[in-house]
């Protein structure tokens, strides 16, 4: 998975590809090429 500084060249990048924010990261995942998966953002601390 790729750590991205933009995800917008990466929400285009495929069709198939959805953003979704999970636990304040952004994610990229795409079901039909797995190798466009990537992440934005740090998680906070405990």
């Amino acid at each position: 998975m790729k750590v991205l500084s933009s995800l917008k060249s990466a929400k285009t990048r495929h069709p198939g590809c959805q953003v979704v924010k999970r636990r304040g990261r952004v994610y990229v995942i795409c079901k039909e090429n797995p190798r466009f998966k990537a992440v934005q953002g740090k998680a906070k601390n405990k």
